[in-house]
């Protein structure tokens, strides 16, 4: 599962999270932060949730019931290295000015795992995110986006949206079991 968010994504992320039941697929999350509020926000996630939730670091190995943030400043996708799946931090350009970019791991994932990859681009200014969210649908993703309501800033999904990015459109109080719903009906079709 990939989530991107920027502007009122903590909050929402962390609504996610807490609704989500111990056993869980591999997340992974842009969160639009600095350099030195992602690992704090990490840290006070894996205190509230029953599962690991750790800031991102390079050669992670990508694994049931962990919770990978990129770290602000830092580019996040993976790679694959004997036969598993394994995070890459690096110091990439800012994609749409953003740096960790929400469309720069969306992008990776649709290259690598798109029909293995449910994505969510929660609430946050602008556009990023939008177009990763199209190629990952377009890959056989399963994909979603937050709606207006629940949203502090309606940027982000609204450009999804506009695009025909997303399969679904939900309020954030739904969005943990649509997830799991979602990755459950990817998993069943292999």
């Amino acid at each position: 599962i990939a989530i991107g968010a920027s502007t009122g994504g903590t909050q929402a992320i962390e609504k996610i999270l807490n609704a989500l039941p111990s056993e869980i697929p591999p997340i992974l999350i842009v969160q639009h932060i600095p350099a030195h509020f992602s690992r704090a926000l990490a840290e006070r996630l894996d205190k509230i949730c029953p599962f690991q939730v750790k800031e991102a670091e390079s050669n992670d190995v990508v694994e049931n019931n962990c919770v990978y943030i990129a770290p602000g400043n830092k580019q996040m996708k993976l790679s694959k290295s004997g036969g598993r799946l394994k995070i890459f931090t690096n110091d990439d350009p800012p994609v749409n000015h953003f740096r960790p970019s929400v469309d720069y791991l969306f992008d990776d994932l649709a290259k690598r795992v798109p029909t293995r990859t449910v994505a969510a681009l929660l609430t946050g200014m602008g556009r990023d995110g939008a177009q990763g969210l199209l190629h990952l649908r377009s890959g056989g993703a399963l994909t979603v986006a937050q709606d207006k309501a629940s949203s502090v800033v309606f940027g982000m999904p609204a450009e999804a949206i506009k695009l025909g990015a997303a399969n679904k459109i939900e309020s954030i109080s739904r969005m943990a079991s649509t997830l799991i719903e979602d990755f459950n009906s990817l998993r069943n079709r292999r």
